[in-house]
């Protein structure tokens, strides 16, 4: 969706710089104290003229407010072995890639069509063209209206009606929405959104209508794109198993409270804003509420001939944790507390899920980073960290933290492009972002479903207010991002932890990465690179049945992360262009990048690469081409065929 992907949220946080200040108006900063003892920590803190705010013995900590002018003090106190600032700045606006845009969906009329347009500038904006395209058995178009003046009268734009070009003065579109409308000789009453085009062009920027499913309300089909719907199918719906939502909180509807059965499965909500579990719930946000709703919404898919539920773990027991503040900005240790939350609680509610849709740039090692470590105890203790990885793409590098973890599930994003079924046309979208972490490691770890995701909103929460656009008839919202791909991998983790209760949190990642499918090219590279793709798109009922609970997470050691003795670097290096490569991968990758859309060279998974060859063609391979694809193949249906006749032993 062009022009129209929510922003991850963006933490303000690991700065090192000073704050300007002036003696007139002195300043105070938010401060992380890290060392070993916590009563001395406090001590120095109150020594230099600090308050108190945060208790963070997840990562040896204590946090509060203190005089800008004293942070050298604080720093050289012989308690402190680690000082981390948090300015707590407001989260950026979005950048729009241009300033009109257009609802996701046009609405028929008695004669046309009718599409609202949104100009979220402060100023009118002169339409400089419009195109608009149609079915030929619909005739002519006989009149075009923006609100209600028709065009062209003197003050249209370039209008091209099919081969019909007028142009006429510029339109001048107010701030706020505009109705277009489009009247037609012959109109059936009905008709498919992605057989009519309209585009608007401006001074510097267009903007499109974009493609739509056939039916978005009834079905939100990404749970089947990842396989959950074939769990559903089979009584796997996460039940019993807790998924931890940190974001901006959690809507009441009882798609999101209810399980399938109607029963209530929120069995808390801590808020680590206020450090308290008192208060209801609400989202002023809406970015938790979308989280949670693509992780468990209960509601079944009614389309017909569907199955399964829009959520992609519909029973799974929620727990929102509030740590990000509406307008999106949030403070480093209040994510951290809420993470030392969800720690001390994950017995009492089962906690085996930690969905973090959320990312800020790394300033230091991931060792080093306050937020790694929190992350790192909660794996200790056997949850599975599911992270966003950013969507700060194409650009090299641009993994956020803590999704540059080594221990964490990284998730990338891949779209559709509105095509359930067919995956020739998914790819993975520019905004999503890439290796390596600066450390050298591999990342993200896979893709997962992030584009034009549907799922429920506060209509009047704060995404709800800046996109209003982004809401569907139904009062759906659709957006776009790695967030959105983070919480659907959260929901298959869920549904194969009810599964198999007994997996430990490397083994679920294994099991997911050894099962994704790599995006490959008819030559047999890769389409993307590994710091692109990760080990390919996630399928959660491949890796029920072809995945391997033994992969390079084994070989790590949470011990020794722990103590903070394990400071892992990673493969990554530059080829002879500049760019990040990995040892041996230069002949396994393609040398061009991937279409962005339908490709008749990219393949999902080593088995749809080589059921499209001809096998009695010769097919020569990329030169210097290391990837056994056939080997692969052929090891996946012995798995298959053990699964299918085990042994009587088994």
């Amino acid at each position: 969706m062009r022009g129209a992907l929510v922003p991850l949220i963006v933490l303000w946080a690991l700065t090192t710089g000073n704050p300007v200040f002036s003696a007139d108006n002195p300043v105070t900063v938010q401060v992380l104290l890290q060392g070993g003892d916590a009563a001395a920590l406090r001590q120095a803190l109150a020594k230099a003229g600090g308050t108190e705010t945060h208790d963070l013995p997840i990562v040896e900590g204590v946090g509060g407010w203190a005089p800008a002018d004293n942070l050298d003090q604080l720093a050289t106190d012989p308690a402190v072995e680690q000082l981390t600032q948090d300015f707590n700045l407001p989260v950026t606006p979005e950048r729009r890639s241009c300033v009109v845009a257009g609802d996701l969906y046009v609405t028929p009329t008695a004669q046309g069509l009718r599409w609202r347009v949104h100009n979220f500038d402060d100023s009118p904006q002169a339409l400089q063209w419009l195109q608009v395209g149609w079915p030929s058995e619909l005739g002519e178009a006989k009149a075009f209206f923006a609100g209600d003046e028709q065009l062209p009268d003197g003050r249209s734009a370039t209008i091209v009606l099919g081969n019909q070009q007028r142009t006429d003065a510029a339109l001048q579109l107010a701030t706020g929405a505009t109705e277009l409308y489009v009247a037609f000789e012959q109109w059936p009453g009905q008709l498919q959104q992605n057989d009519i085009d309209i585009t608007l062009g401006f001074s510097n920027c267009e903007t499109k209508l974009v493609r739509a499913y056939a039916d978005n309300d009834s079905d939100f089909y990404y749970a089947a794109e990842s396989g959950a719907t074939l769990l559903h199918d089979a009584g796997i719906t996460g039940a019993g198993i807790g998924v931890a939502i940190v974001d901006t909180g959690l809507w009441a509807r009882p798609e999101l409270i209810n399980n399938r059965a109607g029963k209530h499965r929120i069995p808390a909500h801590y808020n680590a804003i206020l450090d308290t579990t008192d208060g209801g719930l609400e989202d002023p946000g809406g970015h938790g509420t979308h989280m949670a709703s693509i992780i468990a919404n209960s509601r079944p898919v009614s389309r017909e001939g569907g199955s399964g539920f829009l959520g992609v773990a519909p029973d799974a027991t929620v727990i929102p944790v509030t740590a990000i503040r509406a307008r999106g900005d949030g403070d480093f240790m209040d994510i951290i507390r809420g993470i030392q939350w969800v720690v001390a609680h994950r017995h009492t509610h089962n906690i085996r899920v930690l969905n973090l849709s959320l990312t800020a740039a790394p300033t230091r090692e991931y060792w080093r980073d306050p937020m790694n470590q929190a992350v790192i105890q909660a794996w200790a203790e056997g949850i599975l960290v599911v992270v966003a990885a950013g969507n700060d793409g194409p650009a090299w590098g641009t993994i956020g933290s803590p999704g540059n973890n080594p221990y964490v599930l990284t998730v990338g994003a891949y779209t559709d492009s509105w095509t359930p079924g067919e995956n020739r046309d998914d790819y993975i979208p520019d905004f999503s972002s890439r290796g390596p972490t600066p450390e050298g490691l591999v990342k993200p770890d896979l893709v997962a479903p992030g584009g034009h995701i549907t799922g429920l909103l506060p209509p009047d929460s704060e995404l709800g207010a800046e996109n209003p656009n982004y809401f569907l008839p139904s009062g759906h919202y659709v957006a776009t991002g790695s967030s959105q791909a983070a919480a659907v991998v959260s929901g298959l983790a869920a549904l194969l932890l009810q599964a198999k209760p007994e997996l430990s949190n490397d083994e679920i990642k294994c099991l997911l990465t050894t099962s994704a499918q790599p995006a490959i090219n008819r030559d047999g590279r890769l389409s993307y690179s590994p710091l692109q793709q990760g080990a390919g798109r996630a399928n959660v009922a491949r890796a029920l049945t072809l995945g391997d609970t033994q992969c390079s997470q084994q070989s790590l050691d949470i011990a020794a992360a722990v103590a903070g003795e394990e400071r892992l670097l990673g493969p990554a290096e530059r080829d002879s262009d500049g760019n990040p490569s990995l040892p041996g991968m230069d002949q396994n990758i393609a040398r061009k990048p991937s279409a962005k859309g339908l490709s008749s060279d990219r393949r999902w998974g080593v088995a749809e690469h080589l059921e499209r060859l001809d096998p009695t063609a010769e097919h020569p391979e990329a030169p210097g081409l290391s990837l056994d694809w056939l080997g692969v193949y052929q090891q996946e249906l012995r798995r298959l065929d053990t699964l299918q006749n085990p042994s009587p032993a088994e």
